[in-house]
């Protein structure tokens, strides 16, 4: 372990391209991020200081420009169904657990052959349709066409993020998150007198029975396929790809995410997975090692201790019909993610699961569907042809 950091240390560059790099994930990240303070009430000083640290410790590990993102199974199901701050910890305390004993015990090695990748297509499909009609419904219900928060500024910031949608030099999100935070002040000047700095401390957070049980059944239910397969085994796939000589392995991966989780939930923080997409985007924005997410994990660190305060005052003021936009294109980048299905019948099954996740608004639902169809056809009870 200490050689392989020597090694990644010697590899670091700090320079523009990997500055540039380390915004690549701010997609995912942000829209995220603002949804959990502004619905759930999270404290963004905590969420920036965890995930700066956990960016700082996996740039040192594993040498590669390895995003931290929210959770996004928990953190979609969250905002969308406003669940308390204690179900969102409680829900990321199991996930972080049952990640950490796969992995320290390397059955996670085993798991692509127990869950198909159709049915996890189908929770991502699903989870993020879910969260582009609450994104619509949210800009839609603002109630005005025009005004600092209206209509109008939603549909303009849905534009922004299209036009820079496939953009190598500047995340969208990072754009319409600006210009939130600009309307902000247009439509309250004097919020400048009242921002402080520094930042306000987080208790810290014991859920309760009642708090694991909806956090397992509506949160990590959901989220412990999808932490597998995008956080664990195609990051590690990812990164054979994109840097053979330091490819990761998914036993460490594994107990890595486990260890944040238990570590940062009590204390408020937002769960936390490593992602596939994250990693592709910080790649294709310039990031080539661990430095890149390990200046973007200080800029978080002092970002939360020098105006964590002033962010949360903004957040609560945060203009719905931009959230609603960013929840929109948060949504949209993880449906998306389901476009590598090819076959009828795995396409089949991507879409029912999908479908049950709407329908029957229940993602543990989507998924004992999905698994149930997934399997008659895998054990050849029903043919596609004949249906």
């Amino acid at each position: 372990m200490i050689k392989r950091i020597k090694e990644n240390i010697a590899l670091f560059r700090f320079n523009r391209a990997e500055l540039a790099g380390s915004l690549g994930d701010m997609g995912t990240f942000i829209p995220l991020f603002v949804g959990l303070v502004t619905v759930c009430g999270f404290n963004p000083a905590t969420i920036l200081i965890f995930s700066g640290l956990f960016n700082v410790m996996s740039g040192v590990l594993f040498g590669i420009p390895i995003a931290v993102q929210p959770m996004k199974a928990i953190a979609i199901i969250a905002i969308a169904e406003q669940l308390t701050q204690n179900q969102i910890i409680a829900a990321g305390l199991i996930t972080g657990f049952v990640v950490f004993v796969l992995g320290i015990t390397n059955i996670i090695s085993r798991f692509n052959q127990i869950i198909p990748k159709s049915v996890i297509r189908g929770l991502q499909l699903g989870l993020g349709l879910k969260l582009v009609i609450n994104g619509m419904q949210i800009v839609v219900q603002t109630n005005h066409w025009f005004g600092y928060d209206s209509i109008f500024v939603g549909i303009v910031s849905m534009f922004l993020v299209l036009f820079l949608l496939f953009s190598s030099r500047l995340p969208g999100a990072l754009v319409v998150f600006g210009l939130g935070i600009v309307l902000v002040f247009f439509k309250n000047p004097y919020i400048i007198k009242e921002l402080n700095i520094g930042f306000i401390t987080q208790d810290f957070i014991i859920p309760g029975r009642e708090d694991f049980i909806i956090g397992a059944i509506r949160g990590a239910s959901a989220q412990v396929p999808l932490t597998l397969l995008n956080s664990v085994v195609a990051v590690c796939a990812l990164s054979a790809d994109l840097f053979p000589e330091r490819k990761l392995n998914p036993r460490s991966v594994a107990v890595n995410v486990g260890i944040m989780n238990m570590l940062s939930c009590w204390f408020g923080a937002m769960p936390m997975c490593h992602g596939a997409g994250g990693l592709a985007g910080q790649y294709r924005f310039g990031a080539r090692t661990g430095a890149s997410v390990i200046m973007l994990g200080i800029i978080k660190i002092f970002t939360g201790f020098l105006f964590g305060a002033a962010f949360l005052k903004i957040c609560f003021l945060y203009p719905m019909s931009v959230l609603g936009v960013l929840l929109l294109f948060a949504g949209f980048e993880l449906a998306v993610t389901s476009r590598d299905i090819t076959t009828k019948t795995d396409f089949f099954v991507m879409f029912l699961t999908a479908a049950a996740i709407l329908a029957l608004k229940s993602i543990a639902l989507g998924f004992i569907i999905g698994m149930f169809f997934s399997y008659l056809f895998i054990f050849g009870i029903v043919r596609l042809e004949k249906l």
